[in-house]
């Protein structure tokens, strides 16, 4: 949503300072989510010059689908915000973990607590870092956090998968990958592969091409559409792999020592309705796995 509004704003400026200054962003801020937003739709949305910025045909027709939609969403929080007694609560979580786990619950949460509003921040995709402005933080740790109330709730274990056509096409051979295999990386984890190839056994072709992503977002849209095998986290993965989007290539995981973990300081979880999300959370994530 930061994003999509980012650029709303870029195009009906023609510049990303405007834009920046009607968000109350700095330019590089607003530049830095509009090309998130390009890699993750793959097209260009504007084209740049040193002295100007002008709309794609992409983007026009973008803006064009936008405009509608966030108007309405906008009339949708104003008619709600003037609710009144709800608590608000501010989470503050990894982006994938986000897209993939929470927001899909949330609407469970809501029916048995109509009373509580949530705000999600996703900007930071930092690990070992607890958002102190957030009433509570899930983040990956590589050892529980220095807080006063921390909950681990799963270990960090990469599964590799692809596209159901990419796994139909790969062959094993002697413990070695024949076949082709272009390997999707991860920036914040650029050695994965490798570290997968020794605990599995399972010898990675000698040159394979290599496709490097800076969000998982993009690593499971660039796996769906056949561009090479990924390593996502298992259990961020499972919805995909459940609807048939995505294929695990082999049974070997690889698990590493960090784990996402639930945070917040006492005098958060003191509060009743910041008390029911954790417990609500915890339960759902227990009925999950």
């Amino acid at each position: 949503m930061r994003a999509l509004r980012a650029f709303c704003a870029a195009a009906e400026n023609e510049s990303f300072r405007l834009a920046a200054d009607d968000l109350y962003l700095t330019a590089s801020a607003v530049s830095h989510q509009i090309r998130q937003l390009e890699s993750a739709l793959g097209v260009e949305l504007f084209k740049r010059t040193a002295r100007s910025l002008r709309l794609t045909d992409a983007g026009i027709a973008l803006a064009d689908d936008l405009r509608p939609t966030l108007e309405e969403l906008d009339l949708v929080i104003e008619r709600n915000s003037r609710v009144v007694g709800q608590e608000v609560l501010k989470l503050s979580v990894q982006p994938f973990l986000a897209n993939e786990l929470l927001v899909p619950k949330l609407s469970e949460f809501f029916a048995d607590n109509p009373d509580i509003s949530v705000t999600v921040d996703t900007s930071d995709d930092d690990a070992d870092k607890i958002d102190r402005s957030a009433d509570i933080s899930i983040r990956l740790f590589s050892a529980p956090p220095a807080t006063d109330i921390w909950d681990r709730l799963f270990a960090l274990r990469l599964v590799p998968v692809g596209s159901p056509g990419f796994y139909d096409e790969v062959k094993v051979v002697g413990g070695r990958i024949t076949s082709r295999f272009p390997l999707i990386v991860h920036d914040a984890r650029p050695k994965a592969w490798q570290r997968w190839q020794r605990s599995s056994g399972i010898a990675l072709p000698r040159q394979s091409k290599i496709i490097r992503l800076n969000d998982m977002v993009s690593i499971a849209r660039a796996a769906e559409q056949g561009l090479g095998a990924a390593l996502m986290p298992a259990q961020l993965c499972d919805a995909r792999i459940r609807a048939g989007s995505l294929v695990p290539i082999f049974d070997q995981e690889l698990e590493y020592s960090e784990a996402y973990y639930l945070t917040c300081s006492d005098a958060a979880a003191a509060r009743p309705h910041i008390a029911r999300f954790r417990r609500w959370l915890l339960k759902a994530l227990a009925l999950e796995s």
